[in-house]
């Protein structure tokens, strides 16, 4: 049920960016990070969303070899462009509420927008060549030392090397995630104190309604505050989790489908969160449902129409 939701607004997600590109309408610089981040998240879904799905069911290593290993792979990259994708968020969105007036940030603030693109494309290809490295380096290591064990992943099993220093080279290799973490607590810190800084300046303003106006970016940046919470949660309670069940030779039963629920929250949910409060993305979910209610309104006039003629004839 989560794997298929949160394939659902994923996908609502990136056929609301391509319908928006096809059509000829001019895209905001926004919308090619929804359309990077809901692919990762797809990605990120299939790859081990189903693969456990499947596990819950009752199959039980049912991938070996090759299988497991890409698996493994495509799961990896696409939860680091989904960590990258949501660090470049939140960073576009600092250049864009930032209050600075000179001539030199507005220039930044053009040029940000013209990359975003060009960026997410730099993101996949950083990220594939990093894991792909990994992928093909690991098996090899692995021969040369006898310090590995099985990382029993319930739809299939790989091994894992132990050493420190086979460690170090992990979190090494890992470094660019947790950068982004970093820079992602960071930035909701500095987006915190714009949003305060914002709401004394507007104390003096006694109209109600006028108050429950925001304005769009401060709504964006509440939007990107609330993702970017969601994900550090997710991310630090999975990884604490992840680790015990690396560590531990017979965890609890209970452990791997939550560090599984856990994995899979973020990319269930973060579409659900741009969708609720992007308002060009509501009035093409609007204009969708009002284009499939017409349909069957005249569906179910014909169907009349049809049943009128069989009675008289």
């Amino acid at each position: 049920m989560q794997t298929g939701a949160g394939l659902l607004g994923n996908v609502f997600l990136l056929c609301h960016c391509t319908s928006t590109f096809l059509s000829g309408s001019r895209m905001r610089p926004v919308d090619s990070i929804f359309f990077h981040l809901a692919l990762a998240n797809s990605m990120a879904l299939i790859s081990k969303g189903v693969p456990q799905t499947m596990f819950g069911l009752g199959l039980k290593n049912f991938i070996h070899g090759i299988g497991c290993k890409l698996i493994i792979f495509f799961h990896r990259v696409a939860r680091s462009l989904s960590v990258s994708n949501t660090c470049l968020l939140s960073g576009f969105q600092i250049i864009t509420i930032s209050p600075f007036a000179t001539s030199i940030w507005s220039e930044f603030k053009i040029v940000a927008s013209r990359y975003i693109f060009p960026f997410c494309l730099f993101c996949w290809i950083l990220h594939t060549l990093i894991h792909i490295y990994m992928f093909v380096n690991m098996p090899n290591l692995a021969e040369r030392r006898n310090n590995t064990r099985t990382w029993n992943l319930g739809f299939c099993s790989d091994y894992a090397l132990t050493s420190f220093k086979d460690s170090l080279f992990i979190i090494v290799y890992s470094l660019p995630d947790f950068l982004c973490v970093g820079f992602m607590v960071l930035a909701n810190v500095y987006l915190v104190f714009l949003l305060q800084k914002h709401h004394q300046q507007v104390q003096h303003i006694h109209s109600s309604s006028q108050l429950s106006r925001k304005p769009p970016e401060i709504r964006a940046t509440y939007t990107i505050l609330v993702l970017v919470s969601t994900y550090i949660s997710f991310y630090s309670v999975n990884s604490v989790f992840s680790f015990y069940l690396f560590k531990c030779d017979k965890p609890y039963q209970w452990l791997m489908p939550t560090t599984a629920f856990l994995d899979a929250c973020y990319p269930a949910v973060s579409p659900f969160v741009l969708i609720s409060s992007d308002s060009q993305i509501l009035c093409f979910f609007y204009s969708l449902w009002q284009k499939r209610t017409s349909g069957d309104s005249l569906f179910s006039r014909y169907s009349t129409a049809q049943h009128s003629i069989s009675i008289f004839t």
